[in-house]
């Protein structure tokens, strides 16, 4: 495993952490359950979809897994805008999470680009 993967399994890891710790401060009537099961499934979905697709089989299920991976993280970052949108939480606490979504959206968005290309690339 190279450093830079094992670099991001432990920012995916901080990021779904970080999430938990945000959605405790949900409120408990609606939308907040809803919100609350939704976000959490999708931050933690990145954390160990991306752990996952290290230990791919094949550069297509790697490439496939980091398709999900860059899904779960733009629905992170849907999430996060929901409840920034909707003034569920403060803004100030929900900021460094977003910027990090979508931080981690670009990287898989590229990642999943060179993927494919590379797939490509091997075919021919």
């Amino acid at each position: 495993m190279s450093k830079e993967s094992e670099e991001l399994k432990a920012r995916t890891m901080r990021f779904a952490l970080d999430v938990c710790a945000l959605i405790r401060q949900l409120p408990i009537e609606e939308p907040g359950p809803v919100v609350k099961r939704q976000l959490t499934r999708a931050a933690t979905g990145v954390a160990f979809n991306y752990r996952a697709s290290c230990r791919a089989r094949s550069h297509t299920e790697f490439t496939a897994k980091l398709g999900i991976v860059n899904e779960e993280a733009d629905e992170s970052q849907g999430w996060l805008e929901f409840i920034e949108g909707s003034e569920l939480i403060r803004s100030a606490d929900i900021a460094p999470l977003l910027r990090e979504a979508t931080e981690l959206c670009a990287i898989f968005s590229a990642s999943v680009g060179t993927a494919r290309f590379n797939e490509r690339k091997k075919r021919r």
